[in-house]
């Protein structure tokens, strides 16, 4: 997935495209957790498609729910997808992370490889 550290950084070509896929993976890691809210609030709560999908994207984003739940099934499940949801955030931008925090410690072994020889 990623070069050893001994082996040259990636030209910057290839770190944008890395970039790209991990971005990638990062937006369909959001997305089925979206799919997953939108179903769990159409099924259990039984709301219309569009306030499924607007309060599980107003929860996946960290703000909390438009609509009071009525059945108990939906409270729980609100319960739960908001503690999914958390842990998705950070899941994802740890995803984004990875790629630029790698490439910095891989720039800066190598340079320490550098002065060591020298």
């Amino acid at each position: 997935m990623f070069e050893h550290h001994k082996q040259p950084l990636i030209s910057r070509r290839e770190f944008v495209k890395r970039m790209g896929r991990f971005a990638g993976w990062a937006l369909l890691l959001v997305a089925v957790s979206w799919m997953i809210g939108i179903l769990g609030y159409r099924l259990l709560e039984g709301l219309p498609w569009i306030d499924s999908t607007l309060n599980a994207a107003m929860i996946l984003g960290g703000m909390g729910p438009v609509d009071q739940l009525h059945t108990n099934a939906g409270k729980i499940f609100a319960s739960f997808y908001a503690l999914f949801s958390g842990i998705i955030f950070l899941v994802s931008v740890g995803v984004l992370l990875a790629p630029i925090i790698h490439r910095l410690l891989h720039q800066f072994h190598l340079q320490t490889d550098k002065d060591k020889t020298n």
